[in-house]
């Protein structure tokens, strides 16, 4: 990436290239949206934007709002062609990061009563969530969201999230009725060997689904 420029750095731009913003605000909008599937930009809110001001990407500006001092950050023009020469780049893959599933990896060392806990407490990040997406849809469907005329990328985000959401309650709900078949001492449970057939299956489909459209698509063009 130019000038050491990181993810995050292109993150925020992307949020500057919308309109100028304080810290505050910026952060904000991280909790809102990009937080969801970028925290780590919300650890950086206070150092990037500097360093795209020292790059010459953005503005600070000094302003008053009655007794306080804030700063505001503006894109540039040369920020605006940063971030589209980022765009059609080759992105990083998703990585997952969830502690949660760890205690499940490592059941074992723990009672069935803790594993259990475990799952509730992924029920209840799903329950959370839920509640921010009851209220972020909400204010699309009565016409209060900001940027409605970028609702057509937001929504492909969105869905990508919603899904995400979806399988994890699946999962919890799984997880959770089959760890209650289990024995009291769960080093002696057996496992379901349905569920890693079922598994193998799902996998050989995705390729099959995956060849198919390679067979699909037209051959590319002669040099």
């Amino acid at each position: 990436m130019a000038h050491g420029l990181t993810t995050t750095s292109y993150a925020i731009l992307g949020l500057l290239a919308l309109k100028p913003w304080t810290t505050y605000e910026l952060a904000q909008q991280m909790g809102r949206a990009l937080g969801q599937f970028w925290p780590r930009a919300e650890s950086k809110l206070y150092e990037e934007p500097k360093k795209l001001v020292a790059l010459g990407l953005a503005t600070a500006d000094r302003e008053s709002v009655g007794k306080r001092r804030r700063t505001v950050y503006s894109i540039t023009d040369d920020g605006r062609q940063a971030l589209s020469r980022w765009l059609p780049l080759a992105g990083a893959p998703p990585v997952l990061e969830f502690e949660l599933l760890i205690k499940v990896f490592f059941a074992e060392h723990g009672t069935k009563d803790d594993l259990l806990a475990t799952i509730g407490l992924v029920r209840a990040w799903t329950e959370a969530q839920a509640t921010l997406g009851v209220h972020i849809t909400g204010e699309y469907l009565e016409g209060r969201g900001p940027y409605p005329e970028r609702l057509p990328w937001i929504l492909l985000t969105g869905q990508f999230l919603q899904d995400f959401l979806n399988m994890v309650e699946l999962w919890a709900d799984r997880a959770a009725a089959t760890v209650e078949t289990w024995p009291d001492d769960i080093r002696t449970a057996t496992p379901d060997v349905g569920v890693l057939e079922a598994m193998a299956a799902d996998n050989r489909a995705i390729l099959e689904r995956a060849d198919q459209r390679r067979r699909a698509s037209p051959p590319a063009a002669e040099p």
